[in-house]
């Protein structure tokens, strides 16, 4: 009787001050306790990472024991992991890190294509901002058949990617990241583009091949549409390019200075001293600027041109071979003078 008596004078209020102090520890875990950060980060979770890793990545996040309830919450909650890219807030607390987890709701990242010389290069910088493995993009791109479902080959898959910043998500496959940028590369291709494009004898790939020329010519951006009017003279009069930048390409050393005679003997469809037109595609990703310059050229009778010898990173344009030698002749002096090779 005694011990009935006891358990109602203190186990009633021991088991209330119990469920209080639960109601206390979930409220300052989930709710209260914001993650202790003072800006924005992201946790990256991958598709092989299980409760448990996402438990530790969130313990690297936060600030200490701000993670020790999400093994409840997952347990109760029935917690699939989903892969993404999600934000953490300074804000934040437990209970709203969770739920997003949970829900899938990741952030979008913001990637933006490189002006890069090479698809291996274009792989690396996917597979530094996606869930992504560069080696396996790189191997893609190298694919013929992979290339051709996009309607390139791989020559000519560069043509395929703008250089713009696009909000992507971080777990998106390859497949569904092409599709993204077939999708930015018809709405680039506007009417008017491809009219000017048309008007100029060249279809959008040759733009972009002739393009990625002209930026490796000059980072002039106001010369771009004259030197891109230059090569558009020898295309349609048949000469050849010989554009020194695709010999950089052919002999895949683009810390050349100066192209010497030796290098113009590569045997190469890259090669624009040996071979007459375009070559088979791109030898970067060109800029938008480069692409308009190309489609908005300026018309004009200059068949050559020549680096200037002021080093200003502009040009000399010629009408003649003569007056072409003259100016090559002083750019060649003061190459020499500053006694790069």
């Amino acid at each position: 009787m005694e011990k009935k008596e006891a358990f109602k004078k203190w186990g009633i209020p021991a088991a209330g001050i119990i469920v209080v102090l639960w109601g206390l520890w979930t409220y300052l875990t989930f709710f209260h306790a914001t993650f202790g950060i003072e800006n924005t980060v992201y946790l990256y979770i991958d598709t092989d990472d299980t409760p448990d890793s996402v438990r530790v990545k969130i313990k690297n996040t936060a600030r200490p024991g701000i993670s020790s309830g999400f093994p409840v919450l997952s347990a109760l909650s029935g917690y699939t992991v989903k892969s993404g890219c999600y934000t953490v807030e300074p804000e934040d607390n437990m209970f709203s890190v969770f739920r997003r987890l949970k829900q899938g709701r990741q952030t979008p990242v913001r990637l933006t294509i490189p002006n890069v010389r090479t698809m291996e290069r274009l792989a690396g910088a996917l597979g530094k901002k996606l869930m992504m493995d560069s080696a396996v993009v790189a191997q893609h791109f190298a694919d013929s058949a992979f290339c051709r479902q996009y309607g390139y080959d791989t020559s000519t898959i560069a043509c395929l990617f703008i250089p713009n910043t696009y909000e992507v998500y971080w777990n998106t496959s390859l497949e569904d990241f092409m599709k993204r940028m077939q999708k930015e590369n018809t709405t680039f291709w506007n009417e008017e583009r491809l009219r000017r494009a048309e008007a100029a004898g060249l279809t959008p790939n040759e733009v972009v091949t002739l393009a990625s020329i002209v930026d490796e010519e000059t980072a002039n951006n106001a010369e771009k549409p004259m030197v891109a009017g230059m090569y558009i003279n020898r295309l349609h009069t048949g000469m050849p390019l010989q554009a020194d930048p695709t010999v950089k390409f052919a002999l895949r050393d683009f810390s050349l200075r100066r192209i010497y005679h030796n290098h113009l003997n590569v045997e190469s469809p890259y090669n624009t001293y040996r071979n007459i037109g375009l070559p088979p595609g791109p030898i970067r990703i060109p800029s938008i600027v480069g692409i308009d310059a190309v489609l908005n050229h300026v018309k004009h009778d200059y068949l050559y041109m020549c680096a200037k010898e002021d080093f200003s990173g502009t040009h000399n344009f010629a009408r003649t071979y003569r007056e072409h030698l003259a100016n090559a002749a002083k750019y060649s002096k003061a190459l020499n003078q500053r006694g790069i090779k």
